[in-house]
Order: C-alpha cells, then structure tokens, then sequence
C-alpha cells in the first residue's frame, strides 16, 4: 500500500528560520495586540459547489464591545478570488450545505430560536443567492447540523429531544413545563447528568430527516431573519432511543453520513450501560425510509469508532477507530468495510500517529479511489493520502517538512478543499489541485484576514530539541518579541499544554495564543513533554498514570536547555503558565520547585481524589489513575498537588469557571483557599460564565490582561533592557 505525503513548498515557513533582521516594512508594524485577533475573521470548513466553481463557509465575526460572536455566510471562486457574503442577514448563520445538483444550499440559522435549517435557491452562474431563502424546519427543539442525502430527497438533521417523546407536540409541553415550573430543582438517576458546561437536562440528541420538498407546499416564502415560521413536513426521527446520536463532541467532522443511494445512514452513538466510564462509541446502520428500526451495529472494536464516511461509488465505509476501550487519547486509526462482505481492515496499519479529518477521492484520469486524511506529527498536521483497497501492508510514511496545520478536509471532483493555520495565521481556505501529478498546484483560496495580519510583526515559531526523561529526545518551541535584539535580556513565559495528551505546535490558537502572549516584550518558550500527541502512540502513553514524573523531567531539562542555549533569556525572570492538565502541572511545580516568579493556574487539578468525584467523564480520571480511587488511591495520592502544599511558595493566579464540569470549579477553589492561608501572594479570577474554556469576548480580554498583568508583575519587562 502506498502512502505519501502531499506537500508542498508554497507552505514552507520554515520552523527553524531565524528572527529576520528590522526592515523598513517590519518597522511599520506594529506588536500583536488583542484587539487586532478580535478583528480577525474565523473561518469554518470549505464547501465546494458540485458544479466546481464556488466555495461557501461560515466566518464568524467578533464585535468586541457588543460582546457577541456572529457568524455569516461567505462564497468565494473556488479557484480562489474575492470572498463575498452570500446572504445579507443579522441573523446568525453557519454549517452551509449544497443540494446534491448544486441549485439549493441549506444552513444553520439563529433567525428564530431555537434554530433552525434555512434553505436558498443558489444562482451559480452569479454566486448568489437567488429569491428568497425560507425556513425548512419548524421543530420546537430546535435543528442543526444537516445534510443533503445525495438523491437530494431527504435533509436529516440533528435535535435534542425526550426520548420518551413520540412527537413534537410531547416534546414543546415538556420543554414550556419546564420554563414555566417554579421549582428548578433537578433529580438524577443516573450518570452523565451534565457534561462539559451544561446539564443533560434529560433529552438525547437524535437524528431526524425530512423531506427537501414537502415542506414547499402552501409556503409564504420567509426570509430568513423575519423571525416568523412556516408549515414543514413533520421530521421523522431515524434514532429514537435513549441514546445520543451522535454523541457529544467538539466539533470535527460529522459523526454521521448517508450512503450515494439515498437509503441509509450510517451514525455513531455509545449504548453502554454507563457512559460516563465508557469511549464506546460505535457505527451503526439503519434505513432512512420505512418504518423506524433499531440500528444495526457494524463496528467491533471496544474503543471509539466514529465519523463514518461513504466511498463516492457506494461500496465501502470508513471511519476512525480506536483499540482500546476507555481511552480517549489512543491512536485514531483509519478503517475501512467493504459493505459487501461486511469485511474491515485497517488501511495505515503502520502509521504511528492518529489520523485526523479525512475525504474519499473519487478515481480520475487513471489515478485509483484514495482517502486523504490529515495527521499530526511533531508539531504539524500535515495531508497524506492512501489507496485502500490495495492489500500490501502500508510503508511508513515520510515525516512531512514542518510549515501548516491543515484540516477539515472536503474533496470535489480531482480537488482537495481543506483549511491551514499557522502559528502566525488563523485558518484560511485552500485548495490542491490534481494530486499525484506532476502539475500539483497549492494555493489558498480565501484571504480573510490578509489585511489586518499585514499590518502585525509577527514571529517566527523556531524548533529545538534536547534529552528529556530516559535520556530520549524532547521537541520544544521558541517565539521571541517583536523587535528582538539578542543583546538584551528578555523576561520568560513558559507555557505547558493540557491534554494531558496534546502539543505545542505550528497552529493557531484565539485561547493561549503565543504570539500573543510574546507580543509585549517575552520570549515564550513550549515544550512537548512525554505524553504529548504527534510523536508515536509509545510517547504518548508513557504520561498515563505517570502525571508528575517523566512529564516534570522534561519541562525542568527543557528550562535548562533554552537557559543554557538563549543567552537572551534572564532566568531570575521566569513565569510558568498553563490550564487543564496544564494546571495541573502548574500546581505540580508550584510544590515541587522555585525556580519561577510566578504561576498561572487556569481550570487545573489540585487535589486528584476530589477531581474524581467532581468530573463528568469518569472514563478519563479511570484511565489515567488505573481505576477509581477507592481501588487505586495510592496512584492518586503520589500525584496530588494538594499533598505538598508545604512547600508552596511561589506567587500564583488562580482562574477557574462555575460551569467547568471537566474540571470542577471547586478546584480552583481549594486551591486558593490553600495559597491564602499560607500567606502566599496570590489571586483569583473566576468566572461565573464560563465552563473550561474562557470563550465571551469580553471576558476573554480580561482574562489576558489579567494574565499579563500577573506576569508583568512579577517578572517586569519594562526591564528588558537592564
């Protein structure tokens, strides 16, 4: 089996290009403010038009003072040109999809609330939208998330229902009781009763289809934003159950499809007993006409099995899998069922790394039917691609040069339609055209934000790597400050990642962006500690049940390195930053070294056997403890920071969120608590608002100016000089 990298040299930025000398053009801009990433536009995945000449995608727009993100429709040449709105609205608009023939697109739309599915006549000879876009649905628990079957008959979307509900009639009285009851009091049964921000509030996502048409009859022609609703047919729910379908998830591609013909629908859904210990999610089939059956499930492996995706010819299915049960960070492999025989095989079986987003390509000009497919490695996210139907085992892959981080993968035609961050550049639209020929052509395809990031002295993320835990070597990252003179001495922002199995790399970020956080007057320093992702399967397990060990090893070798290396940088001002297990280890330092001025806590665990009453996926602390704590409480124990709380010393601030149900916000508390009462300086942000993530504008600018503010005090930069 061949795989091979699609690169190319267009994307080159290169990781170990040195700070560039001051130019006149360098000088006319300016450092990096949080005001300038406000303006930035954030860009959603490409959807090609069938017909090759149109891209649309969602761009959400920040309007910092109103305090609100809002999201608008966007079509470009596919070839690449001016982008444009596509539907001149207020309204909150995102997820667009075109009709199989090209000549419909139906969206997300918060014209209404709850919202609902929209759909507009599109005119592909102009690139707009032609008449006026009318409202599909009209469920009172709200659509998202919908797809076009290919025969273009059926629109099957996600809502959040009872699932002891026959109809929508049960589901609106149940929902007006509940707003209408005076008493908010909840009783629960059982686990998962709420999750990551939100309680469950008894309902299940299911998947719902309706027909494209039939809501046409007697229609008033709406337009999207009016506000009003309209007759619909009435939406038939293909996954009723108590189960969710699909399950939670961040975001990604979607965890369900429909096969060429029209008639079935594969989706992911986790039917355990107990889904708050369980990663069981599995790929089930059912029939999208006739009466409503049980869904048959076609996965077997006892870890994650998800995103299913058709072949354009109908004839197999593949999807991302996981091996091991109870895991959430183990490899994402790529598997494939040829639906005939019912046969799945594993087509990369010997690429050590997870495979990300990926797309069928369909076969053309004698090129075979390929799988493209996204794949982290040392810090990138680089495109590779592989024939599946070829029997030979798969070669390992080559290491593909550093420069992007590509994903949300669409194939049209002979064309890759993906997006590309960078360090220094949020996601863009691009294209690649004609892959495995001679004539590949990379380019992007949007420039939404070229204005505003043309103005910004941006820098380079540079690479180095030392001996970490077991004398194995340890990749770590290093931006410097705008204006950099190496003659100075500059003030340091180390900053650790969570995950725990995660990494640094060259990729964007609107929460701990490292440009950033350099941009007044630091050197940021990163480091991808044993358990990061991006570097073997091997790399990433060794953290499991080994917290505050190895992963300590390397951050404190990673601080000697750049010490020793960076002349530049003034070790007696130091500050260690981090959220989620970067908290945690944030908390972990804070007991066992004084190296730094000061901390940042955000979202972290402070006392491990407390974490696990507290969490909602209780399969995570299980997995990474070795069991619960009442089986295992000596593991708990070793790497709890709360049980060197003695040795504290180091000036911290402490941020946490009410609704983190990941972790509990009564972390952040205790660990406050202990820092005032050993007359520690230190200092808490809370917010009532948030859960784990710090995601309202305006709060997200207090939070980075808290932060900065915090360091500043402590470790100065108006000393630069000095």
């Amino acid at each position: 089996m061949k795989i091979f990298v699609a690169v190319s040299i267009v994307f080159a930025s290169s990781l170990f290009a040195q700070t560039p000398s001051p130019s006149a053009s360098a000088s006319a801009k300016h450092p990096f403010t949080f005001e300038d990433m406000m303006k930035l536009k954030r860009l959603d995945e490409p959807v090609p038009s069938p017909d090759g000449k149109w891209v649309v995608f969602s761009a959400t727009d920040v309007d910092l003072e109103a305090n609100t993100k809002i999201s608008h429709l966007w079509i470009v040449p596919a070839n690449g040109g001016e982008s444009k709105r596509l539907n001149e609205t207020p309204n909150h608009e995102e997820r667009p999809r075109f009709s199989p023939d090209g000549k419909r697109l139906i969206w997300t739309s918060k014209a209404t609330d709850p919202t609902q599915i929209w759909m507009g006549d599109v005119n592909s000879d102009a690139g707009t939208l032609s008449g006026r876009p009318h409202q599909v649905t009209n469920i009172s628990t709200g659509a998202d998330g919908a797809i076009w079957s290919p025969d273009g008959k059926n629109i099957v979307f996600v809502s959040a229902v009872y699932p002891d509900c026959k109809d929508d009639a049960c589901n609106k009285q149940r929902d007006d009781e509940l707003k209408k009851s005076k008493v908010k009091a909840k009783i629960f049964t059982k686990l998962f009763y709420r999750h990551w921000n939100a309680f469950t509030e008894f309902k299940r996502s299911h998947l719902f289809a309706v027909g494209a048409d039939a809501n046409l009859t007697g229609l008033t022609g709406q337009v999207s934003g009016a506000g009003t609703s309209g007759p619909t047919s009435e939406p038939r729910d293909l996954t009723p159950g108590d189960h969710d379908v699909p399950p939670f998830h961040l975001g990604g591609q979607d965890m369900y499809a429909i096969s060429p013909d029209g008639q079935e629908l594969a989706y992911t859904s986790n039917i355990d007993e107990v889904e708050a210990t369980s990663t069981n999610n599995e790929i089930f089939i059912v029939p999208i006409t006739g009466p409503a059956t049980a869904g048959k499930k076609i996965s077997t492996s006892p870890g994650a099995d998800t995103t299913p995706l058709y072949s354009p010819d109908g004839k197999y299915l593949a999807w991302r899998s996981q091996a091991r049960a109870g895991f959430e960070a183990d490899k994402w492999r790529l598997l494939v069922q040829d639906r005939q025989s019912g046969k799945i095989r594993d087509v990369a079986p010997d690429l050590d790394r997870s495979v990300g987003s990926f797309a069928w390509l369909a076969p053309f000009n004698g090129f075979p039917m390929l799988i493209w497919f996204t794949a982290e490695d040392v810090g990138d996210a680089g495109i590779y691609d592989t024939d599946p139907l070829l029997k030979e085992p798969s070669p390992k892959p080559p290491r593909p040069p550093f420069g992007y981080h590509a994903d949300d993968l669409v194939a049209s035609g002979d064309t890759l339609f993906f997006t590309k961050m960078s360090i220094d550049a949020p996601n863009e639209i691009w294209r690649y055209s004609k892959p495995g020929t001679t004539d590949v052509k990379f380019h992007a395809v949007t420039h939404m934000n070229d204005a505003v990031l043309s103005q910004i002295e941006m820098q380079p993320l540079e690479s180095f790597t030392f001996k970490g835990a077991n004398d194995e070597e340890v990749q770590g990252f290093i931006i410097k400050p705008p204006g950099f003179d190496p003659n100075r001495k500059y003030p340091l922002k180390f900053l650790i990642h969570g995950g725990p199995q995660g990494a640094w790399g060259n990729s964007w970020t609107y929460r701990w962006n490292a440009e950033l956080f350099a941009a007044n007057g630091y050197v940021v320093v990163m480091i991808n500690f044993h358990g990061s992702t991006g570097y073997g399967q091997k790399f990433t397990d060794s953290i499991s049940g080994d917290w505050g060990g190895k992963p300590l090893t390397d951050l404190m070798k990673g601080l000697d390195y750049v010490e020793k290396t960076f002349p530049f940088i003034d070790k007696n001002r130091e500050a260690t930053l981090g959220a989620s297990y970067g908290g945690y280890m944030a908390n972990w330092l804070l007991g066992h070294t004084d190296r730094f001025k000061c901390i940042v806590s955000h979202d972290g665990m402070f006392n491990s056997e407390s974490a696990y009453g507290t969490t909602e996926e209780l399969w995570f602390n299980e997995w990474e403890f070795g069991g619960p704590p009442w089986k295992n409480r000596e593991k708990y124990r070793r790497y709890s920071p709360h049980l060197f709380a003695d040795k504290f010393k180091t000036p911290t601030l402490v941020i946490h969120g009410q609704n983190d149900y990941r972790l509990d916000v009564s972390e952040g508390f205790q660990l406050f608590t202990t820092l005032q009462r050993l007359k520690i300086p230190s200092k808490m942000l809370y917010f009532p608002d948030e859960g784990h993530w710090v995601l309202k504008p305006q709060n997200s600018r207090l939070w980075y100016k808290t932060v900065n503010d915090w360091v500043d005090q402590w470790c100065s930069p108006s000393r630069t000089g000095r």
